[in-house]
């Protein structure tokens, strides 16, 4: 019973941090890129 309840739990941990994480992931792509432009190189 504990073992599923932890597993419910990291399940809904791990959803939580992805959606947390992915704005910050597409934040620093578009500033790498952006950064990576006004430089002139890739």
């Amino acid at each position: 019973m504990l073992k599923a309840i932890a597993d419910v739990l990291r399940s809904i941990g791990g959803a939580i941090a992805t959606v947390v994480t992915l704005p910050f992931r597409a934040v620093a792509r578009l500033f790498s890129g952006a950064s990576s432009s006004a430089r002139g190189r890739h």
